[in-house]
């Protein structure tokens, strides 16, 4: 006897829907049926239903424009809301979404402050409705290794997190042609992309930060930096589609390269109002490209960690040193630019080049490589194997790695970033739990 099967919508219709889309399309559409879309821009939303048609023989799904959010869930009933919205409106959808009766699944980061965060975790006291954060990068053989290793005790004890970040003149450019240039909309980047690499940190030590100090600045991206530079004609421009000075330009995008941007982004702009392809040398950036951040965790654990939005390369290095030994993992990726699909998004075939190395080095002992299994899909193979628990209609079997993230871990990993962002602005230490309280992480 066949099970119903769970309803759900996506509230959000830019290209972070897509690999939930697809999911539910594809591989899980015995089990979860797509009832709704709902955004500001009805042009969007027509673009997914025609790639539904085409590319899945699915059914149009029923749209809603933002403001028709409760007529949506009245109308169609979803058992779950699907949140891939702008950052700083999560909480508003997350929030609405449990008081209407509905579980919620985000994509990160969960929100962009503390007082948003509370908000949240108060819904979910009050309504007792589930928020699931999407977490892939734990899922991807490489973060998974390093929890695998640091759980087994090969290096004793954790003491000291190493943690280096950088993203290229593509990827991290991107970042600054779209809003999330604009701090109050994504939290700037030590919230929007950090949070990735923070809840990584929370994952493999089994704890949450206690204290952080951070700084940061625009070193690089917008117009002083440029003019400083000598690059004025970089400057002469505020949109890179259709401008004529930007041919050569090696910063520049157009939204007319592909299907997915001109269908989400440039025929959108008229009903969503949204300029996708932003000058990065330009006016009314707020979000830092440079950042350096130290944090001491309620397990003793003290982590440094940097991220640069504009280096030659893309990929990062960490290393975790305990009381028998260290563990290092190199990672270099190729570059992307996120138009209709995920961020990272880098498949097996794509992984070509790709570099991952992870070293074991015993205190006492002879150093040795440790293999990492190479997996098909998006986040290097993450994507996958996240999303299906995500959407099985059973209770999850347990994992050996903890992998699946609760709304404490979507918590967890803002919660660094945002209190290095009031440290930026103070220029002091800042306690995290006076921004956010949060449980003892399991094991504390």
């Amino acid at each position: 006897m066949s099970r119903k099967r769970k309803r759900y919508v996506v509230v959000g219709t830019g290209g972070r829907c897509v690999m939930f889309i697809d999911a539910l399309a594809t591989n899980h559409r015995d089990v979860g049926e797509l009832v709704g879309f709902c955004d500001l821009s009805r042009t969007r939303m027509a673009w997914h239903n025609r790639r539904l048609a085409t590319q899945f023989s699915h059914p149009p799904v029923p749209t809603f424009l933002a403001e028709e959010f409760d007529q949506m869930v009245a109308t169609t009933k979803p058992d779950v809301v699907i949140v891939t919205t702008m950052d700083s409106t999560h909480h508003q959808y997350v929030i609405r979404a449990m008081e209407l009766g509905c579980d919620v699944i985000c994509e990160k980061p969960m929100t962009t402050d503390a007082g948003k965060a509370r908000a949240i975790l108060e819904t979910i006291k009050r309504t007792g409705r589930q928020l699931r954060v999407t977490f892939n990068m734990r899922y991807a053989p490489p973060a998974t290794r390093m929890y695998e290793l640091v759980r087994s005790g090969v290096i004793g004890k954790p003491t000291a997190v190493d943690l280096m970040w950088v993203l290229d003149t593509s990827h991290g450019a991107d970042y600054f042609r779209r809003w999330h240039r604009e701090k109050d909309k994504s939290g700037g980047l030590l919230v929007h992309k950090s949070t990735h690499h923070f809840d990584l940190v929370n994952w493999w030590v089994g704890s949450y930060p206690e204290t952080v100090y951070a700084m940061g600045g625009l070193k690089f991206y917008g117009r002083k930096n440029a003019e400083s530079r000598g690059e004025k004609n970089r400057t002469l421009y505020d949109r890179y589609t259709g401008s004529p000075a930007a041919k050569d330009d090696p910063f520049a995008l157009s939204l007319e390269s592909e299907a997915s941007m001109k269908g989400l982004y440039l025929d959108a702009e008229a009903d969503s109002g949204y300029i996708r392809d932003r000058n990065v040398f330009g006016d009314n950036i707020t979000a830092e490209d440079t950042m350096a951040v130290m944090a001491r965790y309620r397990n003793g654990v003290v982590l440094n960690y940097s991220l640069v939005c504009y280096s030659p390369w893309e990929g990062w290095r960490a290393a975790i040193t305990g009381t028998k030994g260290r563990i290092e993992i190199s990672a270099r990726y190729g570059s992307h630019i996120i138009a209709g699909q995920g961020d990272a998004e880098l498949s097996a075939a794509q992984q070509d080049g790709v570099e991952h190395r992870i070293t074991v080095m015993p205190m006492f002992g002879k150093p040795y490589d440790v293999d990492i299994p190479v997996v098909d899909g998006g986040h290097g193979g993450g994507d996958p194997l996240m999303l299906k628990p995500l959407f099985s209609l059973d209770p999850p079997e347990p994992d050996p790695y903890s992998r699946e993230a609760t709304h404490i871990d979507g918590a967890a990993s803002i919660l660094l970033g945002i209190s290095a962002n009031v440290s930026m602005e103070t220029g002091m230490p800042v306690t995290c739990s006076d921004l956010i309280p949060l449980p003892p992480a399991p094991g504390e």
